[in-house]
């Protein structure tokens, strides 16, 4: 059966008769040589072959390029025809061994293999020769345990105890030698020195820095508040037993002013209690919270003004966060009058202040300035830099002062003040220096003693006034209703009339 090819109509022999016929070659199909293509890449005429006949040469011969070496040809070159890409294995006659296809018996089912090509698949090259075996490897014999060393007389007593020795031989030596590199390595050292421990241990007597901070610090906390849109530290001292615990106006007024905030007081020893706020005086920088605890530390007022400048003093509270510091200093001036302005658009604070040189830092505002008794003579409120920090002026509420204030916040939750009902303006002159009145308000306690505008203040009772904020301090520490004689410069006379004050 034959079916004719697709390309040049010659039958094709084989290919689906199961016969495995070898398919003879297609005939040659030699195209016309088109003209113009053969004289542009033809040869020239007269060249017969491949080279030109003005090609160099040497020697009169033409150069071909070197041989090949002899394995590349070895490997890569033309074999002649009796020559097989791989030689069959041979049986024990000595024929080859043919394995049969795996095709065998079946349509071939690519037309162009031979069946009875040479190539074909067989078992490696490299074959074990007849009648040579090869020898099993040596087995390893088994190893010798700790127990079977020692105790199963596998190794001879002698072997052992020389195997000790040595060994404990070279641990001695190494030893030596690394103790003597590690007292020749540095003449300097000596790891045999013990340093002596001084005994007894130091002596902190009664009034030392060290038992006041013992005895203090106890009461003095920190007060935290923390809301939606505002967070500090500030500090406080315990005045009484039911939890009233006394601090600055402006370390509250954040969480006073925002509903979000909460306050915390935290004792030394980590309690910690929501406070509530009891009264504030923003006039004098003061206010009192309360919190539920248990028999707290109570610090105990002392007299400031027992205070001399050069008295030793210390600053208690959490400055910058630290909670529980206490730093040292002295009384550096007495009655400075201090006027801040007050928060968020508040009246002018103003107060009468003890100046230290004790460091005090932002977040010690409302701790406790104690004498060296312990007793509390200030609470620490502000301080003077150019720096933005201590610089050894800082200023801190007289304690007379605070202990009234904090005492009526308690019983009434405000404060009232002392007043004479007038506007004032530092003035200074070349003969005096004093509070100049600017107007007086009718009704007030100023208008009905007499005091008219332009008239310069210089003294109130016992108090020499030189600035409008002297005024408004020596006023305060009298009390309401309190009649008081007032020194004043009008028109180049000195003039005292009797004010009887009155409340703001």
């Amino acid at each position: 059966m034959s079916e004719p090819d697709q390309g040049n109509g010659t039958p094709r022999s084989g290919v689906d008769d199961g016969a495995h016929r070898r398919l003879s070659p297609r005939p040659l199909n030699r195209p016309a040589v088109d003209p113009g293509q053969a004289y542009v890449f033809g040869r020239p005429d007269g060249v017969p072959g491949a080279f030109s006949a003005d090609r160099p040469t040497l020697n009169g011969a033409v150069q071909y390029s070197p041989p090949p070496p002899e394995a590349l040809s070895s490997a890569f070159g033309r074999v002649d025809a009796e020559t097989r890409l791989q030689r069959p294995p041979l049986d024990t006659a000595g024929e080859p061994e043919v394995e049969p296809v795996f095709w065998e018996g079946k349509p071939a089912g690519d037309a162009w293999r031979d069946p009875g090509a040479s190539a074909v698949i067989g078992p490696p090259a490299v074959t074990e020769e007849p009648g040579e075996k090869s020898e099993p490897p040596a087995e390893r014999g088994p190893q010798l345990s700790v127990p079977e060393l020692l105790f199963g007389r596998r190794v001879k007593p002698l072997g052992l105890t020389l195997l000790l020795v040595v060994a404990l031989a070279v641990g001695g030596v190494g030893g030596l030698v690394g103790w003597f590199l590690g007292r020749s390595g540095n003449d300097l050292t000596d790891g045999g020195v013990t340093l002596a421990e001084v005994q007894p241990g130091k002596e902190r007597p009664v009034g030392s820095v060290a038992d006041i901070a013992k005895r203090v610090t106890p009461s003095v906390v920190s007060i935290e508040f923390k809301g939606a849109n505002v967070a500090g530290v500030g500090s406080g001292v315990v005045i009484d037993g039911a939890g009233y615990v006394l601090t600055n106006d402006h370390v509250v007024a954040p969480a006073v002013q925002d509903s979000s905030a909460k306050l915390t007081v935290v004792f030394t020893d980590g309690k910690r209690a929501v406070a509530q706020v009891v009264g504030r005086d923003s006039k004098t920088d003061l206010a009192v919270v309360k919190v539920q605890v248990d028999n707290p530390t109570v610090i105990q007022f002392g007299n400031s003004d027992d205070l001399a400048v050069g008295d030793a003093v210390l600053a208690i509270g959490s400055p910058l966060s630290l909670s529980n510091t206490v730093t040292e200093g002295i009384v550096s001036a007495l009655h400075r009058p201090v006027t801040a302005a007050g928060e968020n658009g508040g009246p002018q604070v103003t107060y009468d202040a003890i100046q230290t040189d004790a460091a005090i830092n932002p977040g010690n505002s409302g701790g406790a300035l104690v004498d060296s008794s312990g007793a509390l003579v200030g609470i620490n409120s502000s301080i003077r830099t150019e720096t933005g920090g201590s610089v050894g002026l800082g200023f801190a509420i007289s304690g007379n002062a605070a202990r009234k204030i904090s005492q009526a916040l308690i019983q009434k939750g405000e404060v009232k003040h002392s007043d004479m009902n007038i506007n004032v303006r530092s003035a200074s002159a070349e003969t005096a220096e004093g509070a100049q009145v600017q107007n007086v308000p009718d009704g007030g306690a100023a208008a009905a003693a007499g005091i008219l505008e332009g008239d310069v203040i210089t003294r109130v009772g016992d108090r020499m006034v030189r600035n409008a904020a002297e005024l408004t301090v020596a006023v305060r520490d009298h009390e309401i209703g309190e009649t008081v004689p007032v020194v004043l410069a009008r028109q180049g006379r000195e003039l005292t009339v009797q004010v009887t004050l009155r409340s703001d």
